[in-house]
């Protein structure tokens, strides 16, 4: 059956396209949620009409995206903060969300989708980096990674049971009364014991 998109459908097409789908799909999926139109000779003017109204909406689009892009153009670099292990290892690699969130707090709400990155960032550093706001509307971008923490080379490895007393002793410096109270208590339960 041939059918007119009334919306763009992943893995079928965009609207206003005309495609050949089998029958089942139309009439129990597309046609029930008005995703499509018939095709027949009636249709052939809601085809033309689906088409202007699709030009006139990518030309509003495309403008919008030619405004933001020109006030883009004050930022042209971002700075994202990442946790580095020894030696200024990153943990895992920077992602274009990362990005966005960067650019969200400028005051720039972006698609990830958008934001195109170097193969991998996988170090601190500057990177050149591209947003695609729409077709022929690109925006260069300077991406800085920076640590967000400082690691020591060689932290000492401590038992559960060793950061417990650690816990218990730092405790018992800030709040000695509390201190006193636990022990008593605990020495009180093990006569009950006996």
């Amino acid at each position: 059956m041939k059918v007119i998109l009334q919306k763009d459908i992943n893995g079928l097409g965009d609207a206003g396209e005309v495609k050949e789908v089998k029958d089942g799909y139309a009439r129990n999926f597309l046609l029930p949620r008005k995703l499509v139109l018939p095709a027949h000779t009636g249709s052939a003017r809601a085809l033309e009409h689906q088409q202007r109204l699709l030009s006139l909406k990518a030309e509003r689009r495309k403008k919008a995206m030619q405004e933001l892009a020109g006030k883009m153009q004050s930022v042209q670099e971002v700075e994202v903060g990442v946790m580095v292990g020894a030696k200024q290892k990153l943990f895992g690699s920077v992602t274009p969300l990362m990005v966005s969130k960067a650019l969200e707090e400028k005051g720039y709400s972006i698609d990830k989708r958008k934001i195109d990155l170097p193969d991998s960032i996988r170090a601190l550093g500057s990177y050149k980096a591209r947003i695609k706001l729409a077709e022929g509307i690109t925006v260069p971008l300077t991406v800085n990674v920076v640590a967000l923490n400082e690691v020591e080379e060689e932290e000492e490895y401590k038992t559960p049971a060793e950061r417990a007393a650690e816990a218990a002793a730092q405790e018992a410096a800030e709040n000695p009364e509390a201190a006193a109270e636990a022990a008593e208590a605990e020495t009180s339960e093990e006569s009950k014991e006996d």
